[in-house]
């Protein structure tokens, strides 16, 4: 019997499809509100539909983490098939969601002893989702979960990513910044660069005015850390793939670049920042 690693993670790691389907990766979805509107991440509402109904929407979305009975019905099913088959389960950041904490109490509401190892991301998004994916071509050579958890603690540390907004609007309608701020910034075209800091908590590392000069800082910054190495790059987009590609082709006359991947950014990042963001995450080739 398969007694490799189950690996689980929930709908806002932004994992393309091609990839949860290759490396059988467990997805858990949070639930996207608008109004009286309820879907399931991923599942019932894609990320090309969500930016839609954003757009055209007279209330802004909310998002509702799984219930602990979500995390236990995927862990139990996992443990159905194979009692002996250890589980790894990767979530979004404990600073930004109850997810981490639901998947915890699901562990627990287990009516048997399971190897189950939870772990918080302190990311979001595919700052995370690298992660997941790595953590999964692991248990495909049938590394343990000792190894797999060592892997992705190396890469939280390792992984590099900036968000860059294109509005205000909706960090202004979220309540994270004042109206008045919101309407200077849209005045002199200010672009916010965020990140995320060793809590787990999205933070503006800068306000730079238009686009270009914020692209040009954002490889400034990526820089003082990966210059010189051979990186990965995965390019998050808000169903706008062709501005991925052309920040893609920015990137490489700066880094070399390994493997290049394409990602949505779903609903969960999606509510709080708006359409039009890119989103870079970036990390070194092992030696």
């Amino acid at each position: 019997m398969n007694h490799k690693v189950a690996i689980v993670t929930d709908s806002t790691a932004d994992i393309p499809e091609e990839l949860i389907r290759k490396y059988d990766i467990h997805v858990v979805s949070l639930r996207v509100l608008f109004g009286e509107e309820n879907y399931a991440d991923g599942v019932e509402l894609t990320s090309e539909q969500f930016y839609d109904k954003l757009r055209q929407s007279t209330v802004l979305p909310t998002t509702s983490q799984p219930s602990p009975t979500d995390f236990m019905s995927v862990y139990q099913r996992l443990l159905d098939e194979n009692p002996d088959r250890p589980i790894v389960s990767i979530h979004l950041s404990s600073g930004m969601s109850g997810t981490y904490q639901s998947a915890m109490l699901g562990k627990s509401l287990l009516e048997r002893e399971a190897d189950l190892t939870v772990i918080d991301s302190k990311s979001a998004s595919y700052g995370y989702g690298l992660m997941v994916v790595h953590a999964a071509e692991l248990a495909e050579q049938g590394k343990s979960v000792a190894e797999i958890s060592a892997a992705v603690e190396e890469m939280q540390q390792s992984r590099k990513l900036f968000f860059l907004v294109d509005t205000l609007e909706y960090l202004q309608k979220g309540g994270r910044i004042g109206k008045a701020s919101a309407i200077l910034g849209t005045l002199l075209n200010i672009k916010p660069i965020l990140s995320i800091d060793e809590e787990g908590i999205i933070y503006a590392v800068e306000k730079v005015r238009g686009h270009k000069k914020a692209m040009a800082r954002i490889i400034e910054l990526f820089q003082k850390d990966l210059a010189g190495k051979r990186v990965n790059v995965a390019v998050g987009h808000t169903a706008d793939p062709a501005s991925a590609a052309a920040c893609a082709e920015q990137l490489r006359s700066h880094f070399t670049l390994n493997e290049v991947i394409y990602t949505n950014i779903g609903a969960v990042i999606g509510s709080h920042v708006g359409p039009g963001v890119i989103a870079i995450f970036m990390w070194p080739v092992p030696e």
